[in-house]
């Protein structure tokens, strides 16, 4: 019988601020070029109000949240699970999630402050990114809504949550119980390689109860070792059943359903690769749970990246139907 959700996401809830920067503004700042780095909320303040001139653009987001709204915008029927407050941020979120026909699963924290992504986007097509988690952070085992996870074919854990070990971990641990028990399929993404690297116990832990992981090669390389994405993805098959390992230019790497495959990538010229990854991910998820073979779905999430790294911003706004249809004629 069809569940309700083809994908439902646990994820931090973010409100992406898209700052783009020349060369010697950003060097000003001192960041570590193409670094994320979690700040306080006076600290990201004082940020936004360097340029409060400039014309900032806001985009709901997040890492898991984002491979969300691609299942959504290709058709798939999906649900979210994350923590906004009800200022105007939150109000933003919610309001958006709604316009994209997801489910939102929990309401605004009353009194609380919306988590906030602040991504400088530079010249040469890096992006930097400054986030003030805020309620995103106090995601918790009481936040996880286990009939939904039930009513979802495949449940997606951010590996950003494991940062929260207080909270966040908990949320993970409770949203895999759930998963379990329902035979929902769990999907991991490292998000980062200090993942693994920082929170390697409980993040393994997650792993070994996953039937599908996402990482790029740093990433992957942290999770199973090796010197290139081809060894790490080679590695990663003694660690869990299905696995793709993207490694930008260089294509991805997929082991799904018992088939491997290498899908070379699509040239381009990046503008902003904010969000390969996350798309990518949305889009493989979407083929697999509409029945399309995971070398063409990876094909298509290779085509999709691409449309998203040649703009400005984490997701399309248009157009992602036609990309797809595009893709796997």
């Amino acid at each position: 019988m069809p569940r309700e959700f083809d994908l439902i996401g646990l994820g931090n809830s973010l409100v992406d601020i898209l700052l783009e920067l020349g060369d010697a503004e950003f060097a000003a700042l001192a960041f570590e070029k193409g670094t994320m780095r979690l700040t306080e909320h006076d600290d990201q303040q004082k940020l936004l109000a360097a340029f409060h001139t400039r014309e900032l653009h806001l985009v709901s987001g997040g890492s898991v949240a984002n491979s969300v709204i691609a299942c959504s915008q290709l058709g798939g029927k999906v649900a979210f699970i994350g923590c906004v407050g009800d200022d105007r941020y939150g109000l933003h979120y919610t309001e958006e999630f709604n316009e994209l026909d997801i489910d939102f699963a929990n309401p605004p924290l009353v009194g609380e402050t919306t988590g906030t992504c602040v991504s400088i986007i530079t010249p040469d097509a890096e992006r930097t990114m400054r986030t003030c988690l805020a309620v995103s952070s106090h995601l918790a085992d009481r936040h996880v809504p286990a009939t939904k996870i039930a009513a979802s074919e495949w449940l997606f854990v951010e590996g950003y949550v494991f940062a929260n070990p207080a909270t966040g971990q908990l949320a993970i641990r409770e949203a895999l119980k759930a998963a379990k028990t329902a035979g929902t399929k769990v999907a991991l993404t490292c998000s980062d390689a200090f993942v693994p690297q920082v929170f390697g116990d409980a993040f393994r832990d997650a792993l070994a109860q996953s039937d599908l992981l996402f990482a790029n090669a740093t990433e992957a390389m942290a999770v199973a070792g090796g010197n290139t994405a081809a060894e790490a993805f080679a590695n990663l098959k003694g660690v869990v059943s299905n696995a793709v390992v993207t490694d930008g230019p260089n294509g991805a790497f997929v082991r799904y359903g018992g088939a491997e495959c290498h899908v070379p990538a699509f040239a381009c010229k990046p503008i902003d690769v904010t969000g390969a990854g996350d798309m990518f991910a949305g889009s493989f998820l979407y083929g697999i749970t509409h029945g399309i073979p995971a070398e063409k779905a990876a094909r298509a999430a290779n085509f999709l990246a691409v449309k998203v790294i040649t703009q400005i911003g984490a997701r399309l706004h248009h157009g992602a139907r036609d990309y797809w249809r595009e893709a796997c004629v």
